[in-house]
């Protein structure tokens, strides 16, 4: 899968998630700042990103994923 094709897909998560309309989506969004997501947001989109691509996501790797470039290039190494 492309790094596009992953965003893509990670940015209709965030659009359903957090309401955000996908033109304010960039891959430097920040989580926390920018969609002012607190501790069970993030726990709840890193699910919603585990179903989605198929990965388990350790506690460690989820407190790395800050911006929506983190959470690509997680899933774009991690992939089977």
């Amino acid at each position: 899968m492309s790094d596009q094709e992953i965003y893509d897909k990670i940015a209709k998560l965030i659009e359903d998630h957090f309401e955000l309309s996908a033109d304010k989506i960039t891959m430097n969004l920040n989580f926390k700042k920018d969609l002012n997501a607190d501790s069970i947001d993030v726990v709840e989109f890193v699910l919603e990103l585990e179903d989605t691509f198929g990965a388990e996501i350790s506690d460690d790797d989820a407190e790395k994923l800050v911006t929506v470039g983190d959470a690509v290039a997680y899933v774009q190494s991690h992939q089977k």
